[in-house]
């Protein structure tokens, strides 16, 4: 029984009871483990999770054959456990050893791309201890969906089996470290402007028009009628060309004619919080939507979140606002999206309250899900007086970036896992 249940002033004849039934339950585990399969095929594989209750309590734990460690998440409902299996897998039995808190509640899901869903087992009024779940279904991905808690708690599992044939050590990319490798927790995308439109289909979706000027990069069939499907399912201009997401920002003008950025790089970084939760960052949803910045700020305040400089000329200094860059400089911007996700919502009425940035290199309670930080990195052929340059919506402190997440589920695990977690500098490849 873990320190968290014990502190719960459970009266001794109780810890008692709750001691014989955790004995009597590893003891079914064990057998109906041996009676399945030797060894899961989730065992060790790559997880992710809702949220987690504490650095302790990661996803990874659900899945490493210890019973003594245990994954737990926040103390809210829906939460979501996620295992990839490495490769395409029939799947015959789903074990569920729940600690005292457990859902009663949930689904068992299976995907093949970690993005299209099939329940293959719906639990209703469960009593949590070791559950074996006799099931039908095939995939990479199989969830946990949990709907309604037993207790005033998260849920928390010692382990999360699943049993079948198939899946494999994941491919695609190295699983150690290097020698020589860049110890920096980071993968980018080179994402070159593509199009330009009056069309945001994450604040005026559905809208064709209503929206000032924006650059497109990335998705090359971004409009204002845009999903995440029509975005999955078309093209893109990014390297890699994997990445289908969509990112878009005001558009730039000098002396009243627009300038695209010559350079366009979206980096995914580990950076902004401690190794321990850099460690349990998860990937971003697919599906997601986030706007940084404030398109309606009057003044480079707060709300203003991207920084404006030189390319090469440190010494011209940086600012809110426009710079006077040299003639031999290109102006840039530099815009740092939120990283700590309420483990809920793909979106949110104002775009932002969704996410939230981390303080003190923790994310907030409310918050409770680390993802990777996106920076954007543009950089404008522009110099000079800064009175010449405007954007669509304003002046400079109005710099704001709008991120449509469009990344195969499974490669952005993949990045995720090996780029953030173990901290490895990648190229656009995803490897060191």
């Amino acid at each position: 029984m873990s320190a968290r249940v014990l502190g719960r002033g459970l009266t001794r004849k109780a810890l008692i009871g709750l001691a014989l039934t955790a004995l009597v339950g590893t003891y079914a585990f064990l057998q109906g483990s041996a009676d399945a399969a030797e060894i899961p095929i989730s065992q060790g594989k790559a997880v992710t999770a809702s949220s987690v209750e504490n650095g302790g309590s990661a996803a990874a734990n659900a899945v490493d054959g210890n019973g003594g460690t245990r994954w737990s998440s926040a103390f809210s409902d829906p939460q979501w456990l996620q295992v990839d299996l490495g490769a395409p897998a029939t799947i015959t039995q789903v074990v569920l050893n729940w600690e005292a808190a457990y859902a009663r509640d949930f689904t068992i899901q299976t995907s093949a791309n970690g993005t299209s869903w099939t329940t293959i087992n719906t639990t209703v009024n469960g009593t949590g201890g070791v559950q074996t779940l006799n099931v039908s279904g095939s995939g990479r991905y199989v969830k946990l969906n949990t709907t309604r808690r037993a207790t005033q708690y998260g849920v928390s599992l010692w382990e999360f089996q699943v049993f079948g044939t198939g899946g494999s050590t994941p491919t695609g990319g190295p699983t150690t470290i290097p020698p020589g490798a860049v110890r920096v927790a980071e993968f980018l995308a080179d994402c070159p402007f593509s199009h330009r439109l009056p069309d945001d289909p994450i604040v005026f979706p559905g809208l064709p028009g209503a929206s000032h000027m924006h650059s497109f990069f990335g998705s090359t069939v971004t409009n204002g009628n845009s999903t995440v499907t029509d975005l999955a399912n078309g093209p893109s201009n990014c390297n890699p060309a994997v990445d289908k997401s969509s990112y878009w920002v005001p558009t730039l003008y000098q002396d009243g004619v627009a300038k695209e950025p010559v350079i366009t790089t979206f980096y995914y970084l580990g950076e902004g919080v401690s190794d321990a939760v850099r460690e349990q960052t998860q990937s971003l949803p697919f599906g997601l939507r986030i706007v940084a910045g404030n398109a309606k700020a009057t003044a480079p305040d707060a709300t203003t979140i991207s920084r404006w400089s030189c390319l090469h000329h440190n010494e011209s200094g940086a600012g809110k606002d426009f710079i006077n860059c040299p003639a031999d400089s290109m102006l840039e911007s530099y815009l740092d999206f939120p990283q700590c996700w309420n483990g809920r919502d793909l979106d949110s009425a104002d775009h932002k309250s969704h996410m939230a940035y981390p303080v003190n290199g923790a994310c907030p309670a409310t918050h409770p899900v680390p993802v990777p930080k996106l920076r954007q990195v543009l950089r404008y052929p522009v110099n000079g007086d800064p009175s010449r340059i405007r954007l669509s919506s304003g002046a400079g402190f109005t710099m704001h970036g709008d991120f449509f997440n469009a990344w195969p589920q499974a490669e952005m695990d993949r990045r995720v896992a090996y780029c953030i977690r173990l901290k490895v500098k990648c190229g656009a490849n995803g490897q060191a």
